[in-house]
């Protein structure tokens, strides 16, 4: 509910301030006093977009705030906890503010936190639903058609259960697609991946087996230098005529002869006994090594057979190493199977699909039943609103076609209109006036105020082209919808104006050279004279006078 209305600096408003009723609330005034600009200003927090040449003083800023209280608008609370907007001070507030600054640059809050332009649109279209005369297009929307005829039916938690049905079906059927897809791929490279497979299967490499093999091929190709060295250096320590080794145990020996003389040869025994140790351990490790080593003709041949087929797979999947190779094995071994098991994952997914659609598509003819049942009494009953409100001729008629499901169901709703009584129904977009579209959408809106969670409503000059009876009817069924909704109107109509809970009038005044847009909230006493002159004039009758405190006080 808009509690109250806060506008600084806007067109040829300085400012003003405006708390509004809770049930409903009229605005009138006389024409050009700015009836108009007020809902320019108020359009500015509920999302559109600013204009520079709305300031009145371009040397400060234009300032739009709206104070709203949330009620019980789940709907409004879970947008805040989305965007992280708190409710102001922690109290049951809402608050939405637009600036716009002299060089064009426009800010919206919420609660005194920054936000978008969409944001504000989001937060608008949950707080207030605003009608003008030519504004055809919530009335002439399908989805705003389909959700009337479900408030109507009470088909909220259907709607919602079948919705979590077909976005399940639908997310099934994409992992089916996704796993066609994939068996088209497969079978496009099942033949070259499993050819890439067998070759390098039949290699049969190992772990490292190309780099030891590189290794073992330049030991044997060295062979003969190899074995020469060692044999030297083995006899050079261990044999000939004056080994090192049996030199290493003369030295020994003559140092042990004077070792008594002196205390440090005692130590240099020691290091050379470990030297001749290690030597000859040296040694028999070259002899062992030695013998070990034969030159292989054959094995040279195998392994340079294998390092050319290595080296050639290397070079073809772009490698460089035996595991790399091992692991496109791997990968092909991966992909073949997935190959071998795509159709039986198919088969699966087309039966969890097929069960799902047959789920959804139960629970869509269930809700495409109680929305048929809907229509017959949703055409009477606007109808009948329709002669009320001065239309005794137009007639509305629903109509429901089958289509493929979607989120909504499987059906086509469309309201249509026949302003004549010609017989001829036409998509309310493309007949109706602007006048009839507002009344039609008063009674639409009326009828389902309950069932709706309409936030609230404000009606800018739907009473064009109407007066008298039909007047007196709008303002009743206005009067009637506002005991559960807020309700705002701009009107013309004493008949309407009669019937709000505040009557508010828009009025210009002379501020030294300028003029000024202000408003004020009637007394009951002035609001009788108000109406009074929009019956008769400038100076009421005694008559007119007495017809509009019987419509106050009625």
């Amino acid at each position: 509910m808009l509690k109250r209305l806060h506008i600084r600096n806007y067109a040829i408003i300085e400012e003003i301030e405006i708390d509004f009723s809770g049930n409903m609330n009229a605005i009138t005034g006389e024409t050009g006093a700015g009836k108009s600009i007020l809902m320019g200003a108020l359009s500015l927090i509920l999302g559109d977009r600013a204009d520079t040449s709305a300031l009145l003083n371009h040397e400060k800023k234009c300032i739009v705030e709206g104070f709203f209280t949330l009620d019980t608008q789940d709907a409004l609370r879970l947008f805040l906890a989305e965007n992280d907007l708190t409710e102001d001070g922690g109290e049951e507030e809402l608050v939405i503010r637009r600036e716009i600054s002299s060089n064009g640059k426009s800010r919206a809050f919420i609660n005194d936190t920054p936000v978008n332009l969409e944001q504000v649109r989001r937060a608008g279209a949950l707080l207030v639903d605003l009608h003008r005369q030519f504004d055809t297009l919530s009335l002439a929307d399908s989805g705003f058609q389909r959700e009337v005829i479900d408030a109507l039916g009470g088909n909220s938690v259907l709607l919602k259960d079948y919705r979590k049905k077909f976005e399940l079906w639908q997310a099934v059927k994409a992992e089916l697609n996704e796993c066609k897809l994939k068996k088209d791929a497969f079978n496009k490279e099942y033949d070259y991946h499993k050819f890439l497979f067998d070759e390098l299967e039949e290699a049969g490499f190992k772990e490292n087996e190309l780099e030891e093999a590189e290794e073992e091929l330049k030991m044997l190709s060295h062979a003969e230098s190899i074995k020469n060295a060692l044999e030297q250096a083995s006899g050079e320590l261990n044999e000939g005529e004056q080994p090192i080794v049996q030199r290493l145990k003369n030295m020994q020996r003559q140092l042990s002869a004077v070792s008594k003389y002196h205390q440090g040869a005692e130590a240099l025994i020691k290091r050379l006994q470990s030297a001749q140790i290690e030597l000859q351990d040296i040694a028999d490790e070259a002899a062992h090594l030695n013998s070990q080593l034969n030159y292989d003709p054959r094995r040279i041949e195998y392994l340079n057979e294998r390092m050319a087929a290595g080296y050639r797979l290397l070079k073809k999947h772009g490698v460089q190493t035996t595991g790399e190779l091992l692991a496109i094995v791997q990968g092909l071994s991966g992909k073949l199977g997935e190959a071998l098991n795509i159709d039986e994952e198919i088969a699966l997914k087309e039966k969890e699909a097929g069960e799902l659609g047959r789920e959804a598509y139960a629970l869509a003819s269930t809700l495409s039943e109680k929305r048929r049942r809907q229509l017959a009494p949703f055409q009477e009953k606007v109808n009948r609103l329709l002669v009320q409100v001065g239309m005794p001729n137009a007639r509305i008629k629903a109509e429901m076609q089958e289509r493929d499901p979607d989120p909504f169901g499987k059906d086509d709703i469309e309201f249509l209109f026949d302003a004549n009584k010609s017989g001829r129904f036409e998509p309310i977009r493309k007949v109706a006036s602007g006048g009839e579209l507002s009344r039609l959408m008063l009674s639409i809106k009326s009828l389902v105020a309950e069932s709706m969670d309409l936030p609230t409503l404000i009606f800018d000059e739907i009473d064009s082209g109407i007066s008298g009876e039909a007047a007196k009817q709008v303002g009743l069924i206005m009067s009637k919808l506002s005991t559960r909704r807020q309700l705002i109107t701009i009107t013309h109509q004493p008949q309407i104006a009669g019937r709000a809970n505040a009557h508010y009038f828009v009025y210009k005044e002379k501020k030294g050279e300028a003029i000024k847009t202000n408003i004020r909230l009637l007394t009951e006493e002035e609001r009788i004279t108000a109406i009074a002159r929009m019956l008769s004039g400038e100076k009421p009758t005694a008559a007119a006078l007495a017809n509009a405190r019987e419509m106050v006080m009625n």
